[in-house]
């Protein structure tokens, strides 16, 4: 056995545990140890498929042995909070599924937590190791698209519909993550919501998000579960190219050289730009797609997290990360006319 792995214990097996702990399975460089489960079936999962763990019902195990050292949070996000805190004050490094916490005031208290233990703290905002998201980001930083005009996302389908969160909280974390992350984690102006309950009440299934950033940027965030097709696509529209990110097709990134440009117009006085006689220019050029080396989001995360648990290093959707992405959810009021 290597005694250099890392020893972590995982909470929760449910709908997306399972494929975290088959990515964290998989690393040489650590070892989980422990699963935990209240579902007699998902303990009989875990036991039938990933033998090497401890499938146990609760965490009282987990928080006394000092050969964890980190611990992998999948739970209702109801729960994140109280499970990161426990885990904090135990002494363990944590990741936590998104959302981090429901509240920014629980963000701030396992921020001091675990600054007060030089403990590790990372959401799991999967898409930002996503190496297509990655790109666009280049292309952003590198001045390719010029200057960031706005940015449009669908987060779309048909089923899974939840009562513990709504459609926003669902799904919403991954696209404001990824703009945040686009923009160098700006704080938005403005945040302005409105959806609606149709299948539960007070839990909407549709819902518009609006925020508006400094340098006259918007970014609009549409997610439902009520709706017939699949769709995971961003637009960011540029003053010099355009780029669509659909996570979905098989090119995943479509870069457009399209654009309208203002005309200098020569006016009877001698001045140019007159803005009584504005005309433009548009353009419209190639489209490329590039090919994307992609490799597993989730494993990229998994790697991250050890790898700051064992160098001690900041995670790239560590606190900051995560708590301005709470904020905004937070600040999303829900409005219905």
């Amino acid at each position: 056995m290597n005694n250099n792995r890392i020893v972590l214990a995982q909470f929760g097996c449910g709908y997306w545990g399972p494929n975290l702990l088959r990515n964290y399975s998989a690393l040489p460089n650590c070892r989980v140890k422990y699963v935990v489960d209240a579902s007699p079936d998902r303990r009989a999962y875990v036991a039938a498929n990933f033998p090497q763990a401890q499938a146990v019902e609760s965490i009282g195990p987990v928080l006394t042995d000092p050969e964890v050292k980190g611990v992998i949070i999948a739970t209702p996000a109801g729960t994140h909070f109280e499970l990161a805190k426990q885990a904090l004050q135990a002494g363990k490094h944590v990741f936590v599924e998104k959302p981090l916490a429901t509240k920014v005031t629980e963000v701030d208290e396992l921020a001091r937590s675990a600054a007060e233990r030089k403990l590790v703290v990372m959401a799991g905002h999967t898409f930002i190791y996503n190496a297509a998201v990655r790109y666009v980001k280049k292309l952003m930083d590198d001045g390719e698209l010029g200057e960031i005009r706005y940015i449009h996302s669908q987060r779309l389908n048909l089923g899974r519909i939840r009562s513990d969160i709504d459609a926003l909280w669902n799904f919403a974390p991954h696209d404001i993550s990824i703009i945040q992350y686009w923009l160098g984690d700006p704080e938005p102006l403005s945040v302005f919501r409105q959806g609606m309950d149709y299948m539960q009440e007070e839990v909407d299934d549709v819902v518009f998000l609006s925020l508006v950033y400094p340098g006259k940027i918007m970014a609009n965030i549409h997610v439902s579960w009520l709706d017939p097709q699949k769709v995971r696509k961003m637009i960011v529209v540029g003053s010099r190219k355009m780029v669509v990110y659909d996570d979905v097709a098989d090119d995943k990134i479509a870069i457009y050289d399209k654009g309208i440009d203002r005309r200098a117009v020569l006016g009877e006085n001698m001045d140019f730009d007159n803005p009584r006689r504005l005309q433009f220019d548009y353009r419209s050029g190639d489209i490329l797609m590039p090919q994307i080396r992609f490799s597993e989001p989730l494993r990229a995360e998994a790697e991250h997290y050890v790898d700051c648990i064992r160098n001690q290093r900041v995670p790239l959707t560590g606190i900051d990360h995560a708590r301005k992405v709470v904020s905004i959810l937070e600040r999303s009021k829900p409005f219905r006319g």
